[in-house]
């Protein structure tokens, strides 16, 4: 199956490129409530699931028992920017645990924010772990081995206990197997499972909703993506389309963008999880894929709509900043 053209890109009034994907709409209970393009296609999530794979640090009481708050929720959650305040916030989570960065096994890469990354190289820097967009959610399993007295030595291993537990609650949210044969590993070193579109918006509705899950998992789920949406900077960073939906969402809309052009969001009020791929990895055409769905959920007289809706149709710019095109969702979107 050909997936459609949802995004095309304009050029004055020609359109200078297009972008395929799919899109799920899953409720809690399972039912489709929209969908286009192949959505039982297996696809890799990468850190769109990042807030399901933060759930057993709330589930195991590791952090309570650190003192985390909302904005530490929502770093272990987050693909942040690597600012300064995303930096000292992921080595103050290891230091509850008595670790320091050294600890991490994430890697290290200049930061995505262009910003964070000329104040770094003005000083005469480089980056560490602390600066990888996951060093939050490597915190994160890095406090729940050492609460539970699990060896965190080599927890970004398939076999580890760490990633076992994640397998396990990634199954049981998502209804879907995570095991070997759909297993790779993603750039933060830990274990990836294609799964297919379908699964990972029934998982965000089940999040949004608790429905399906046990007591204290819908608590964990409903507190992770409470965080979240309070401290949107925190899961993501300046300027950047997560913290300014969420922002713009004010407790409405939980998102969180994954690498090669994946997208998982979830609407509590209305009970829905969204899964999207853009089929050539494009963040812009994810971003708009996005922001049009999330538009065309809400009622048409609901200002945020109107903000999702602008968010949808980018400009493109010269490089003297003058209007010459935009990106914007095609009609099934739209």
């Amino acid at each position: 199956m050909t997936n459609p053209v949802l995004v095309e890109v304009m050029r004055g009034a020609l359109v200078e490129s297009r972008h395929r994907g799919a899109v799920a709409v899953i409720d809690a209970d399972g039912r489709t409530m929209f969908e286009i393009g192949d959505v039982d296609r297996p696809v890799f999530p990468r850190s769109a699931i990042k807030a399901i794979q933060a759930l057993p640090l709330v589930e195991s009481g590791a952090a309570d028992a650190c003192g985390f708050d909302d904005r530490d929720l929502a770093l272990a959650c987050a693909s942040h920017s690597g600012e300064a305040a995303h930096a000292e916030r992921a080595a103050a989570m290891l230091a509850r645990a008595g670790l320091d960065e050294d600890a991490l096994e994430c890697g290290s890469h200049w930061p995505l924010g262009e910003q964070a990354t000329l104040d770094l190289a003005r000083a005469g820097q480089t980056p560490s772990a602390l600066h990888n967009n996951c060093s939050g959610k490597h915190a994160g399993f890095l406090c729940v081995c050492c609460h539970g007295g699990t060896a965190h030595r080599g927890y970004s291993g398939y076999d580890h206990p760490m990633q076992r537990e994640l397998r396990a609650v990634m199954e049981q949210v998502t209804g879907a197997v995570h095991d070997r044969d759909n297993a790779a590993v993603d750039g933060c070193s830990i274990p990836t499972h294609a799964v297919p579109l379908r699964a990972l918006a029934f998982g965000f509705a089940r999040m949004a909703t608790g429905a399906g899950l046990a007591p204290r998992r819908a608590e964990a789920a409903k507190r992770l993506l409470g965080a979240c949406m309070a401290e949107p900077f925190f899961m993501s960073g300046s300027a950047r389309i997560d913290e300014r939906l969420m922002a713009a969402a004010a407790g409405r809309i939980f998102c969180k963008t994954g690498a090669e052009g994946v997208y998982c969001a979830a609407i509590p009020e209305l009970g829905l999880g969204v899964a999207l791929k853009c089929d050539d990895g494009a963040t812009r055409a994810s971003e708009t894929m996005l922001a049009a769905m999330l538009a065309k959920l809400l009622a048409a007289g609901d200002p945020l709509a109107t903000t999702l809706r602008d968010m949808a149709r980018p400009p493109v710019v010269s490089r003297r900043g003058i209007r010459v095109g935009e990106i914007r969702a095609t009609e099934g979107l739209a």
